[in-house]
């Protein structure tokens, strides 16, 4: 038996079976599941993360893109991985808030399969356009959708979006044509190319395409205005109100992962998303951290349940 082995069984023999989980965790790579193609604001945090949970644990954390079914294919793949503290999930508020009300059935429990570890952040949508669509502000893209005739279609690549598009057509009474993606980035991608004129997308990974002018913003989602956008109006200020929705983005683990290891996650994460590098590179994207414990996560996707379920049958969203 060598040295350093040695040495950490006399250390786990004095500690409490709780230290004795986190003093051996981690001891191989860690996988994160993001339920997104690479490239959008989910996979964007997953990343930021990953990078420094490898720098300080020296273990491997890779990210893992499993896109699809409104994040039905990632979560459920997550919810059956082993729990063992070596699979984290990265969910948005559709995962665990959303879906519940929109499907009769899902292939997890929103609650039951899952073990909160940190809400990570906060970013509201905008919607924008292709800058070729005549509209310059909301009540002018009304008078083209009305126009149209149900013809002028908008993009989605989150049920998060989807539920900010079609609460902003019950709200402003707009005929639109939902187009969805499996994700943000190849949303953007065909509204830049003009294919979809009209994006609802979270702001962060919007941004780089609004500040090279290949698509223009017409309002925010949030109940004030983004710092980013100043000069941009909330859905409310643009005269459509009742629709203040933010996203948010958090880290779970498959449930049943002892306490112990989701405490070291917990306090890891939240270090990292504090550290003012990432802070600087998330709010740069429109992101805001607001990380915390597993508690106000639960308790966050509780409230956020209930919310999300009022506005989805007031607004009448189905899952084609």
């Amino acid at each position: 038996m060598n040295t350093k082995r040695a040495l950490l069984l006399i250390l786990c023999a004095c500690l409490p079976l709780a230290s004795v989980a986190q003093a051996r965790y981690p001891s191989k790579p860690i996988r994160i599941i993001v339920p997104f193609p690479p490239g959008g604001g989910t996979d964007t945090v997953a990343r930021a993360v990953a990078a420094r949970l490898t720098d300080s644990w020296k273990q491997a954390v890779v990210v893992e893109n499993k896109p699809g079914g409104n994040t039905l294919i990632g979560a459920e793949a997550a919810a059956r991985a082993a729990p063992d503290g070596y699979t984290l999930f990265v969910a948005i508020d559709s995962t665990l808030a959303m879906n519940p009300s929109l499907y009769a059935k899902l292939p997890y429990d929103p609650v039951a399969s899952f073990s909160p570890v940190t809400l990570a952040i906060h970013m509201p949508m905008v919607l924008a356009v292709n800058p070729s669509v005549k509209a310059q502000n909301v009540k002018e893209l009304l008078a083209l959708a009305k126009q149209e005739g149900g013809k002028l279609a908008y993009a989605h690549g989150a049920l998060p979006a989807q539920v900010a598009g079609e609460s902003f057509k019950a709200s402003s009474g707009a005929d639109l044509l939902a187009v969805p993606y499996k994700g943000g980035a190849p949303a953007m991608v065909d509204t830049i190319g003009g294919t979809v004129p009209v994006i609802f997308d979270a702001l962060g990974p919007a941004m780089a395409h609004i500040k090279g002018n290949k698509v223009r913003p017409l309002a925010v989602t949030s109940a004030t205005r983004s710092p980013l956008l100043p000069d941009v109006p909330t859905l409310a200020e643009a005269g459509v109100p009742g629709v203040a929705l933010v996203t948010w983005i958090g880290f779970l683990t498959p449930a049943g992962v002892d306490k112990a290891i989701v405490t070291k996650l917990n306090q890891e994460i939240v270090r990292i998303l504090q550290l003012r590098e990432v802070r600087d590179q998330l709010s740069g994207m429109g992101m805001t951290v607001v990380a915390g414990t597993p508690e106000q996560f639960a308790q966050t996707i509780k409230d956020d349940t209930v919310k999300f379920s009022r506005i989805i049958k007031s607004a009448g969203i189905r899952i084609e």
